[in-house]
């Protein structure tokens, strides 16, 4: 179930990340995206560690 709820958050960061770096260039969003991505995996685990036993 923590990776189902891993790969929401990923999705979620990565998407958001996207969307803020587009209005540059692709590569900005790319870079944001990966960025995202590790920010969103983090903010999941933090808290399903609270969350969760």
């Amino acid at each position: 179930m923590k990776r189902l709820f891993d790969m929401i958050g990923m999705t979620i960061g990565g998407w958001i990340g996207w969307a803020a770096g587009a209005p540059v260039s692709i590569f900005t969003a790319f870079i944001v995206s990966m960025v995202g991505t590790g920010v969103g995996l983090w903010a999941t685990r933090r808290y399903l560690g609270r969350l969760l036993p």
